[in-house]
């Protein structure tokens, strides 16, 4: 087979990367390793940037997310039932879309039917050759026998564990991470929200969070240790401990229910340098994590496929090479200031089980300027509706 554009991975990022080629007029194949059920299954974010909901939009995948979307104009913090309501709206000009992942999915496969968009799933790729020449192939199995598909371009959308980051040479790749000593045990939910605005709380047995999807399916964390196991615990043990950590009066009016779904998902943060290499270019969670503090995976990654169709059309109307060499630079600026604000507010909010007093203390202090000052809170807001692409 051949194609212009191979994309690696039929995650949301693969998906509006595939449906925005194809409005304009350039030809690619997703190769997906799981199942469109599995694919549809994941449980993931449900918070959208601006930016992320006109990308949605200009791709005409938009309609049902403006139709069953709820707009927030602000967040709340509860520092130890202390409450901060910090209206983005107000501060920024701007708001935020709450609008499932898995919804999200559901759309970008409904666009790309329409359009008879080619999804092959239970493709595994194994191999990523030729991506310094002028010619890339990428090799897969399916149903037991070898495929290649040809192409000009590879877009690597598959994830902190898929094979497109490996393609790229040791030596020519840097990677920063840094682990966290905690993971979010999440839980959700049949349940009403508990409040009508997200609440990060902070807390001395650890953070939690009370989000939502929809009126009627809500989704809470909170902060477990890595030794923990998601068969310990119980729907009850869940909602006993989020109670202890969200404000008193939040707790008292909490509606729960039975869980449909409890994960533990670690956290850390993740960069690999550069985002392009040759006819290779990464997008999304292959070349970048984030903790979930502050929303930014998949809408980090949305930014990447913005920065990524713009390029390849750039070059396959007017043979514009130099947008395939801006691609990283530009695309790495915007990944570094949102790890940034990922990396602050995870710090700023949960326990860290070394930290000293005096490191204790200034996390007091940070929250105490929040309360104090508008320009900390105007910066926050500004972070957490998204930053232009």
């Amino acid at each position: 087979m051949k194609t212009q554009v191979a994309i690696i991975g039929g995650g949301p990022a693969g998906l509006l990367l595939s449906q925005l080629l194809d409005l304009h007029g350039i030809d690619n194949i997703v190769l997906e390793r799981r199942t469109r059920d599995y694919v549809l299954g994941r449980i993931r974010a449900g918070v959208l940037e601006q930016g992320s909901v006109d990308l949605l939009r200009a791709a005409d995948v938009g309609e049902r997310m403006d139709r069953e979307g709820q707009v927030h104009d602000g967040v709340e913090l509860s520092w130890h039932d202390e409450r901060l309501q910090i209206p983005i709206k107000d501060l920024t000009g701007r708001g935020v879309m709450i609008y499932g992942q898995t919804e999200v999915t559901h759309d970008l496969y409904d666009a790309r039917d329409a359009r008879g968009g080619a999804v092959i799933h239970e493709a595994d790729v194994f191999a990523i050759d030729g991506i310094e020449s002028d010619s890339p192939v990428v090799r897969y199995l399916k149903d037991g026998q070898e495929h290649t598909l040809e192409c000009d371009f590879v877009a690597g959308c598959d994830g902190f564990h898929g094979p497109a980051r490996k393609a790229i040479p040791a030596a020519q790749r840097r990677e920063f991470i840094r682990e966290y000593p905690f993971g979010w045990l999440g839980l959700l939910s049949e349940t009403p929200p508990a409040a009508h605005e997200l609440i990060y709380a902070s807390h001395d047995r650890g953070f939690a969070l009370c989000s939502m999807r929809s009126d009627v399916l809500s989704r809470y964390y909170v902060q477990v240790p890595l030794t923990e196991k998601v068969e310990d615990w119980s729907a009850d043990r869940f909602w006993d401990e989020l109670k202890m950590r969200i404000p008193e009066d939040v707790a008292a009016h909490l509606v729960t229910g039975p869980a449909i779904e409890m994960s533990i998902a670690p956290l850390r943060s993740f960069v690999s340098e550069p985002m392009r290499y040759g006819r290779l270019f990464l997008a999304g969670d292959a070349a970048h994590i984030v903790p979930p503090t502050g929303a930014k995976g998949l809408n980090l990654a949305f930014s990447d496929v913005y920065y990524l169709h713009r390029t390849l059309d750039a070059f396959y109307s007017t043979n514009d090479t130099d947008a395939l060499d801006a691609y990283s630079d530009l695309a790495l600026a915007r990944v570094w200031k949102c790890e940034r604000f990922s990396w602050w507010m995870t710090n700023l909010l949960h326990d860290f089980p070394d930290r000293s007093d005096f490191e204790r203390r200034m996390q007091k202090t940070e929250f105490e300027y929040l309360l104090q000052s508008e320009t900390a809170r105007k910066s926050l807001a500004e972070n957490y509706v998204g930053l232009p692409y």
